[in-house]
């Protein structure tokens, strides 16, 4: 969904709310794959969502044969897509959270990622309160009337005008509802750099929105690293980083990852969409970790379309194939 574009937010180093791309059609993929088999030692401490990466140890074991026929699904679902102009473009990211492997298809596209910045804004504020144990439950009030219109997919709530609001129940209503107003009141009372130090600290490259506002700033595989480390608790301590996840599970955004896989099957996930002009393209993505029983794992999908519907349909259908492949593999 569009993003208002906020001043003090664009003068930063973020400049993350305002993008016009050109329309990429060319149907080519490129395909990376793991090459190590990764032994990792867990202790789930009785959470839900997070698993704590305790050790881990790679070895040189190839993973190649056992993601050929995944990695082959989707390029066909891919191609299939650009040829039916379903979509124009689209990008994977696909890893097992258990022991490692991945997959990568047109892992270095850049995109704009729209309402998925809402995720490390929630991170900053988590990694704030290492700081300051109360903040959560600073209060702020809304004095202003925002305009949902901007947002294709409405917040199912939205803020009330004069009415006070915990930064907690901000932070929900922002990635519950996507509510951009909630975004807006957030980034307004908390220091840009700590929002940008997230990026930093997690190695994420985002030099691309100094240099060209206007653009596209992220890859799939480099959002993806917000998820992963909130599954490993290896950034935010293990009580926020079950938090965040939990909110993420709550996100009402059903057309994506959700309609591919079985209704008792939680997904801790965000979307994001954005739509420009006169180009009329369309983007749609979707990323969050699936909690198969035993089978955990991460798949964060972005997509260039001209119909948000049938990106949505794009997204619905990778989400399914994965889930079926994972699902049947022996334990």
């Amino acid at each position: 969904m569009d993003l208002p574009i906020k001043k003090t937010f664009i003068t930063s180093s973020l400049v993350l709310l305002s993008f016009i791309g050109g329309l990429i059609t060319s149907p080519y993929i490129f395909i990376q794959t793991n090459q190590k088999i990764t032994k990792e030692i867990r202790k789930n401490f009785n959470y839900q969502y997070i698993n704590p990466l305790l050790e881990c140890e790679e070895s040189n074991i190839s993973q190649d044969k056992n993601l050929t026929s995944l990695k082959k699904e989707i390029e066909f679902i891919i191609n299939q897509g650009v040829t039916s102009h379903k979509i124009s473009f689209g990008a994977i990211y696909y890893r097992d959270l258990n022991n490692g492997p991945w997959i990568s298809i047109n892992a270095n596209e850049y995109f704009s990622p729209a309402s998925l910045i809402k995720v490390p804004v929630m991170i900053a504020y988590f990694k704030e309160t290492e700081k300051d144990p109360n903040l959560l439950q600073k209060k702020i009030t809304n004095t202003k009337i925002f305009d949902y219109s901007q947002q294709n997919i409405t917040p199912t709530q939205i803020l009330e005008t004069d009415k006070e609001y915990t930064i907690e129940d901000l932070i929900e209503r922002m990635i519950i509802y996507s509510d951009n107003a909630a975004y807006e009141l957030l980034l307004e009372n908390i220091d840009n750099s700590k929002i940008f130090q997230v990026y930093k600290d997690l190695d994420v490259d985002i030099s691309k929105a100094s240099q060209d506002p206007n653009g596209n700033i992220i890859t799939v595989k480099d959002y993806a690293s917000f998820f992963r480390i909130l599954f490993n608790s290896s950034y935010l301590d293990q009580d926020n980083s079950e938090k965040a996840l939990s909110i993420l599970s709550k996100t009402q955004y059903y057309k994506g990852l959700i309609a591919g896989v079985p209704e008792n099957i939680t997904i801790a996930h965000k979307f994001g969409e954005r739509q420009f002009l006169p180009s009329r393209e369309k983007q749609l993505h979707d990323c969050g970790i699936v909690y198969l029983p035993n089978k955990p794992y991460l798949l964060c999908i972005m997509s260039r379309s001209t119909d948000f519907d049938k990106a949505a349909s794009f997204i619905k259908e990778v989400s399914k194939t994965v889930y079926d492949y994972v699902s049947q593999i022996e334990n």
